[in-house]
């Protein structure tokens, strides 16, 4: 029985006690007034629920016998095998233990869509993350975005949401220009021009813009700049995507910032331009001083923001406002917006763009911000002399190590790691812990296999060792903790949620035999603790992959 079922029963036994104190109110109860956890002692049952005293008031009756009445309508039901009243209104409910252990042969034949959920059904959301400038290689920082933004679209994904990865290409403006005199300086064999961007990854790419176009330098001027960008630009973000792709990153859009100030291709206005018509006809554009002004205080921004200037020239602001409305145009009611720690200027900026678009900037835009992270010993890229590159740290640490180990822990949190640690074959190490248990689940299988264990039988009331409950507890809570992390955009509860489990699974393992000791019988209770270990392996495998982690099943 699945808390979803439990909580279904509740409220089939809590409906006409309803109807009957309250026979003249629609008090309209559903399942979501009946919360199922599982008690912080297991001796107090598998499940609890405080729903009576959630209503007790609305139903105007004292929460204990409220409870005492759930419990009393819940002792006929099929696979409760007790529910008791506990403190001012608790109910702690204790399953049968088939009806408890059905849940291993569930998530077996469920595979890889157990842990799914509906709880985001309905929504459709954009996740930009990364977006780095295509002027050089991906960083620390980037890297801990990269790790969080795809597995909060992995989470979405599962609980039923359409939701996309996308990265925002700032190919337009003055650091394109700069990059570009960089890249041509280095090809002339002249030094980085002021304000330009060092680094041998800049002589890299200048020695490849030369191999590709060899008469670069005899171009005129203007041409030779355009020429060393433009190549340089496709070689770098080739680079961007190739790293991504090492740190299993794989992102469904890619767009481009000059897409915004394109006239269209019949020289209809570019989406920049019609944005500033749409925000105007919201009433929220002014002109003051020959420049045109968006009132962004109306929204609670700092101050009102320029979208274009007396000259003409659009701001950074009329790019985030066009690119922000061309989401809602692809059909996205929800934008999720990942941002370094370095720009919390930008949240009251991009949700005065959401109110200014008529939209709620409450509802559909979020605004994360990160924090910093360090790693003790990484040195500075030698290609870019001022960083530390995500290709070294995958070469360093590994792309599994890196990954759950920024992914594990709440994105608002400063991040020191210890490489040491990430690298050690011990369960100090989080990431090597959770993949040893699913590598062991497999060992046992391969071992009951060559016993002549299989799971021809199956007998869930067999499985009554107090670290069998603990295991199947916790696998009970997978689909509730998916479908939580996805709403709160928090994967470390699932790297958490998948170490306690390991534990468990360790402990089950130290108690309970899957294959008979010496000259013991092969029984039927054999073949059932393998569907429990199968059924372990796959939540272990199903969690880490929501991590982008793999489920490796040898160590």
């Amino acid at each position: 029985m699945s808390p979803a079922s439990l909580s279904a029963a509740v409220l089939a036994v809590l409906a006409p006690i309803a109807a009957e104190r309250r026979p003249d109110e629609d008090l309209a109860i559903t399942a979501s007034d009946v919360v199922i956890e599982r008690p912080r002692n297991r001796d107090h049952g598998d499940w609890a629920t405080n729903v009576a005293m959630r209503l007790a008031k609305r139903l105007g009756v004292n929460p204990r016998e409220l409870a005492q009445q759930i419990a009393d309508g819940l002792a006929g039901v099929e696979g409760i095998a007790s529910a008791e009243v506990a403190g001012p209104g608790f109910l702690n409910i204790r399953l049968e233990a088939g009806a408890a252990g059905a849940l291993a042969k569930t998530i077996v034949d469920a595979g890889d869509a157990y842990g799914t959920n509906d709880t985001q059904t309905g929504v459709s959301v954009n996740v930009e993350f990364v977006s780095a400038n295509p002027t050089g290689p991906l960083h620390i920082a980037h890297t801990r975005w990269a790790a969080l933004g795809d597995s909060i679209v992995r989470l979405l994904l599962a609980s039923g949401a359409h939701a996309v990865r996308e990265y925002y290409i700032n190919d337009a403006g003055v650091q394109m220009d700069r990059f570009g005199r960089s890249v041509l300086a280095a090809a002339k064999g002249e030094p980085t021009p002021e304000g330009g961007y060092p680094g041998e990854y800049i002589a890299e790419l200048a020695r490849r813009v030369l191999e590709a176009r060899p008469g670069l330098l005899e171009l005129p001027a203007d041409e030779q700049l355009v020429v060393a960008r433009d190549q340089a630009y496709e070689y770098q973000l080739a680079e961007i995507k190739h790293s991504l792709e090492r740190f299993n990153v794989p992102f469904d859009v890619w767009f481009s910032e000059r897409t915004l100030h394109a006239a269209g291709s019949d020289g209809s206005p570019s989406l920049i331009d019609r944005a500033l018509g749409r925000l105007r006809e919201q009433g929220h554009v002014f002109d003051e001083d020959g420049a045109i002004w968006v009132r962004t205080t109306d929204f609670t921004d700092d101050k009102d923001r320029v979208i274009r200037r007396s000259n003409g020239e659009y701001t950074y602001f009329a790019a985030d406002a066009a690119y922000y409305l061309n989401k809602g145009d692809r059909g996205f009611t929800n934008k999720i917006y990942l941002l370094g720690a370095d720009h919390h200027g930008y949240v009251n900026r991009l949700k005065a763009v959401a109110g200014a678009a008529g939209e709620d900037p409450e509802k559909n835009i979020e605004v994360l911000i990160g924090q910093m992270v360090s790693i003790g010993g990484a040195r500075l890229s030698k290609r870019a002399g001022n960083i530390i590159e995500m290709d070294d740290l995958l070469d360093w640490l590994g792309a599994d190590a890196l990954r759950y180990s920024l992914e594990r822990s709440p994105a608002d949190s400063p991040l020191d790691l210890d490489p040491e640690l990430l690298q050690k074959r011990t369960n100090d190490n989080p990431v090597f812990y959770v993949q040893y248990a699913h590598a062991r689940t497999h060992n046992v299988a391969r071992n009951a296999s060559d016993s002549g264990v299989d799971r021809s039988e199956f007998a869930p009331e067999l499985l009554t060792h107090e670290t069998e409950s603990a295991l199947l507890g916790a696998l009970q809570e997978f689909p509730r903790i998916v479908g939580f992390a996805a709403e709160v955009r928090e994967p470390h509860r699932v790297a958490r949620y998948l170490e306690e489990l390991a534990g468990l699974y360790h402990r089950w393992y130290d108690n309970c035999r899957v294959i008979p000791k010496g000259d013991d019988p092969l029984e039927t209770v054999h073949r059932t603790r393998l569907w429990l270990n199968d059924a372990t392996g796959q939540v272990l495998r199903n969690g880490l992959g929501l991590l982008g982690v793999s489920a490796p099943e040898r160590m």
